[in-house]
């Protein structure tokens, strides 16, 4: 029953990855800005250093999919903070930061409040079928709080998801993507005028907020003809005093520390954190990497993102909170750790407690 289950699940990610593209054709418009852009040849566009996606046999990964015993969805219920009155001030706080699970996340700065990679939907696949949340999420696309714009990282199903967007097409916020995202955009109800399209070290300026698109090293695709053919990109934001950078997805290389040295330091950072295995090292960070991240770019605290709601690689659930915890303290880096739901600013200096490590949760009886 357990390897049915897997099998299931390994279909529906196979179809996630291969299914027809859920957008639009990109257009020759937009296609002549893209052909602009300085890693874009031949009809792709490519990482500042280019990798092999896989390394090593997948039949290795294929045998430890079915037959390993890892725990990669928690038995129990994540623990969630419903957000509370005052918790979300108008106008925004200075910088504070909500995780809503993955990568979805609703950031406060310096007055302005944008919603990162919005996913609400049950599973991060066109179909229901595979990569399922792990729980329902805490807030309902329409109880979320007044929203000043949305950053999107890139294509894939677990950061950018149709019904989501078409949502908040209807708000009339505005979006800045990646060249080639807003094709996508467009096609489920967002007006052009509301599209930001950037290169990587392109920047906007946003009621007094610079976002500035800096690169990832990863790729992109929502089907079986679309591989790289729009951008992928990591995002800094920086206000006139406080200064947020999200590393989208990606593997380690060199630009954390040449978009810290020219745009850091910074007082928080979000970085990936899950999904990675030995077989694709380039595609996402390990936990110590994603801390080293976070020093080559000279922030001052950090919070692991990509975890906690997905099973997307074969590692236990837990893994990367604990990894990358422990990481942080042997490198002396304030890391913050929320619940689902729970507001937190980089300057807390308080001792976060390891609720991922709850009996029910890693399959244990309770005490």
């Amino acid at each position: 029953m357990r390897a049915m289950r897997r099998l299931g699940a390994l279909m529906g990610s196979l179809f996630m990855a291969q299914s027809p593209s859920l957008g639009a054709d990109l257009g020759e418009e937009r296609m002549e800005k893209i052909k602009r852009a300085a890693n874009y040849r031949d009809g792709k566009f490519r990482n500042e250093i280019v990798h092999p996606m896989m390394e090593g046999s997948a039949w290795g990964m294929l045998r430890e999919f079915f037959f390993g015993d890892q725990i990669r969805k928690p038995p129990g219920r994540l623990p969630e903070v419903p957000p509370e009155a005052g918790t979300f001030r108008e106008p925004p706080a200075d910088l504070q930061v909500v995780w809503l699970g993955h990568s979805t996340l609703l950031l406060e700065l310096e007055g302005k409040r944008f919603l990162i990679d919005p996913v609400f939907g049950s599973h991060a696949s066109p179909v229901p079928v595979g990569a399922k949340r792990f729980q329902p999420p805490l807030l309902k696309r329409e109880q979320l709080p007044r929203i000043d714009a949305v950053i999107i990282s890139h294509n894939h199903y677990d950061h950018l998801e149709a019904e989501s967007i078409r949502y908040l097409a209807g708000t009339g916020v505005p979006f800045f993507v990646p060249l080639g995202v807003g094709a996508h955009l467009e096609e489920w109800g967002v007006a052009p005028e509301r599209i930001t399209e950037s290169a990587w070290w392109e920047e906007s300026d946003f009621a007094g907020v610079r976002i500035v698109c800096t690169p990832s090293q990863h790729f992109s695709g929502r089907g079986l003809l679309d591989r790289d053919e729009t951008l992928w990109a990591s995002w800094s934001l920086i206000g006139p005093t406080r200064r947020v950078h999200y590393s989208g997805d990606g593997g380690y290389a060199g630009h954390f520390k040449e978009i810290g040295k020219k745009l850091g330091p910074f007082d928080l950072t979000l970085i990936e954190n899950g999904a990675y295995d030995k077989r694709w090292p380039h595609v996402h960070m390990f936990p110590e990497q994603s801390v080293q991240a976070h020093l080559d770019l000279r922030g001052k605290a950090l919070m692991p993102v990509h975890w906690g709601m997905f099973s997307l690689a074969n590692h236990d659930w837990f893994e990367p909170i604990r990894r990358i915890s422990a990481a942080a303290k042997e490198n002396g880096v304030r890391i913050l750790t929320p619940r689902i739901g729970e507001a937190v600013r980089p300057e807390e200096t308080r001792v976060f407690e390891a609720w991922w490590d709850a009996p029910e949760l890693l399959g244990q009886p309770s005490e």
